[in-house]
């Protein structure tokens, strides 16, 4: 088929599309509450940012008259798409808290109050707490025409209606709720063997006479806004790394100040009152999401939960690996076999110990590792500071650009940069992504690398599902070492044997073995190929897809979040679309071709988005023990026949259950019971 004539899903209807998937499990009355409540809070925390990113991307460009190549959509039009989405989506979300999250909480003896109207028993504590504790921090604000107000952004106002007793004379009065001073949810005393919680903005609206004395209240509705948070590094014109840690430390001190990407408002709000604020604050009617009486309903994590372990996800402690601790040394463990390392069904406690082993033993000369988002207080940063205290040569690379981890990367720099760690900073217009770390050692001691589809980060490592490989080859190690190079920019243009890296050699043989696939089918052998990523979106990789797909290449995509590719076309027919969310983010990446039966298969950081393939340093590297990629394959046969968290993607972007009838498989449990009795 003409490839003009292949269609895709736009990026963000799609991105949208897995949102909602996230919905969905709130939605799921089998799920215990508080496990329903986590996942109504992640879905909030991620239209969060991607009103603070994706919409003020799209704003900026209609601003600027700088339409993206994309689609033939302009801005404004994906706006629209976005708008009618979302609004649709805040229906069932609300539906969701009111309908299914609050009558559940109730029938277990917990009563989240809901019209700022306490009890009679609970009414002497709630006007104590706010005149004590709530009061002394409220500054409110009369809105007058032509008088702008700042509004900060991530932050939650009332705005009340309010008109004088006397003369009559109507008045709206914006109010602050205390964002540190007091918690967003207020424990009240027990009664009568139920557990009472109140919003603070509950509370406030409960004492709304003590505010405004001589006023009748009419009103008190909820609004919220989202500011552009991206920021924009020119590094190619920074002047060195010092000028790059100066520019991103005043740019993510202005975040909170960006240009409007959201208006959120109680959906109970008079429309004439509404027309009013908008012509204050200069919000344009495409500006505009409805909302609920409560807004930023991810802090619905912080419930208490009084009942007890009953209404929480079992937790599924993580592993220890008993070949690891039979042996004892991680280097002597790895110098008899490569390693795979499972996150979080297996204890992260194995990296920690391969870096500290690395800091003390006398034969290790020196230490490479990148680092894309480091945790706070990282154990990792404290094991390469005491590596380089024991006089060992220890270079980090440090992305300054990983968004919304730019100050964390930046103090974790300065730190290591003060114990006598050689520090190399952002490559300029890219950004680092490759998780690999190499240990060197003295004479003809081995070497090892570490590889990985996650980052370097102990607390993402308890909730992002991930591989990483512990591994003396040394065919690896020279590649990584190359890739360090290319980091240090030593090495202009390497020859990578084993590594595919974005940028050099990974486009051409992703291509490569997807075409070598078409081949197959078209000499009627089998092909097929099984892809797991984060996103898809770069066209060049959908339309080899598509292609592959014609002639006749199975394949199946696991795909957990934005997906371009359009099943059920005649020229996708052979394509499935595989989504899974679950307890743990699905994070890893990988690439499995089948190969006339030869069988290649990669881990990987990259997804097939134009990003990752064209703007940023990745790599992938090959599985080449027999054993392990046996491992691999069977986890990802496992994950296509979960039927209880597993979706496909229809035509329409609709997430559809695999319920197939069959019996069940929830493919993160049996993943972990998989990975548990095959230890050795």
């Amino acid at each position: 088929m003409d490839e003009n004539m292949y269609k895709y899903f736009k990026r963000d209807v799609s991105w949208l599309s897995f949102n909602y998937r996230v919905l969905m499990e709130a939605d799921d009355s089998h799920l215990p509450v508080y496990e329903r409540i986590r996942f109504l809070s992640i879905y909030a925390s991620n239209l969060e940012e991607f009103y603070e990113i994706r919409v003020s991307e799209h704003r900026g460009d209609i601003m600027k008259k700088n339409y993206t190549d994309e689609s033939a959509e302009t801005s404004e039009e994906s706006l629209e798409n976005i708008t009618r989405e979302v609004n649709r989506q805040q229906q069932d979300f609300y539906r969701i808290f009111s309908e299914g999250i609050l009558p559940e909480l109730r029938r277990q003896r917990i009563c989240l109050y809901q019209d700022g109207r306490p009890e009679d028993f609970h009414r002497e504590f709630v006007r104590n707490y706010f005149n004590e504790e709530v009061f002394p921090f409220l500054s409110p604000v009369t809105i007058q025409q032509g008088v702008r107000t700042f509004i900060r952004d991530r932050r939650l106002y009332l705005i009340v209606k309010m008109s004088h007793k006397v003369s009559g004379e109507p008045y709206y009065v914006l109010i602050k709720i205390p964002f540190l001073k007091a918690p967003r949810i207020i424990s009240l005393p027990p009664h009568d063997g139920m557990f009472y919680y109140m919003f603070i903005d509950d509370v406030i609206r409960a004492n709304l006479p003590v505010i405004f004395p001589g006023y009748d209240v009419e009103g008190c509705y909820s609004i919220k806004i989202s500011r552009d948070a991206d920021i924009y590094i020119d590094d190619r014109e920074a002047g060195g790394s010092k000028a790059i840690v100066n520019e991103i430390k005043t740019k993510v001190g202005k975040r909170k100040i960006g240009a409007l990407s959201r208006f959120m408002h109680d959906r109970a709000m008079p429309a004439e009152m509404l027309a009013y604020i908008c012509e204050s604050f200069g919000i344009a009617p495409d500006d505009l999401i409805v909302g609920g009486r409560y807004m930023n309903l991810q802090d619905l994590v912080r419930l208490p939960n009084p009942v007890g372990a009953e209404l929480e996800q079992k937790a599924l402690p993580p592993m220890r690996v008993p070949y690891l601790d039979r042996t004892g040394s991680i280097f002597r463990a790895v110098e008899q076999r490569d390693v795979l390392l499972h996150f979080p069904y297996q204890s992260f406690d194995y990296l920690l110990r391969f870096l500290m082993e690395a800091a003390f033993d006398p034969d290790v000369e020196e230490i490479k590792i990148t680092q894309y988002r480091v945790a706070e207080n990282s154990a990792v940063i404290n094991s390469l500071i005491s590596a380089a205290r024991n006089a060992k040569k220890v270079t980090v690379f440090v992305e300054l650009k990983a968004r919304f981890d730019e100050e964390n990367n930046v103090s974790a720099a300065e730190r290591m940069e003060q114990a006598g760690i050689r520090i190399i900073y952002s490559i300029p217009g890219l950004k680092v992504h490759a998780k690999v770390a190499v240990i060197l050692r003295r004479g003809d001691r081995a070497d090892f690398a570490y590889l990985s589809t996650g980052n370097f980060n102990e607390k993402t490592a308890r909730i992002y599902s991930d591989m990483a490989l512990l591994t003396c080859h040394g065919g690896l190690i020279a590649d990584v070492n190359s890739l360090f190079s290319v980091l240090e920019r030593r090495e202009g243009t390497p020859v990578f044997r084993h590594l595919l890296v974005a940028r050099i050699n990974m486009t051409q043989e992703i291509m490569r073995m997807i075409e070598r696939e078409a081949e197959h089918a078209k000499a009627g052998r089998r092909a097929y190929i099984v892809l797991k990523m984060n996103g898809l979106h770069d066209k060049q990789m959908v339309d080899a897809l598509y292609h592959a797909s014609e002639c006749g290449v199975e394949t199946d995509l696991i795909v957990r979040g934005i997906c371009c590719l359009v099943p059920g076309q005649p020229y996708s027919r052979n394509i499935r679309i595989t989504r899974i969310v679950d307890m743990f983010l699905e994070h890893s990446r990988v690439w499995y071709f089948y190969n006339d039966g030869a069988e290649d298969l990669f881990l990987t950081s990259a997804d097939w988005m134009r990003r990752n393939l064209n703007r940023r340093i990745e790599s992938a590297f090959p599985v080449l023990c027999p054993k392990i990629k046996r491992e691999i394959t069977d986890i990802l046969k496992i994950q296509l026949r979960d039927n209880v968290k597993a979706c496909t993607l229809d035509g329409n972007l609709r997430n559809v259950f695999k319920h197939d009838g069959r019996p069940p498989v929830r493919a993160q449990q049996a993943i972990y019971d998989f990975i548990k009795q095959s230890s050795f």
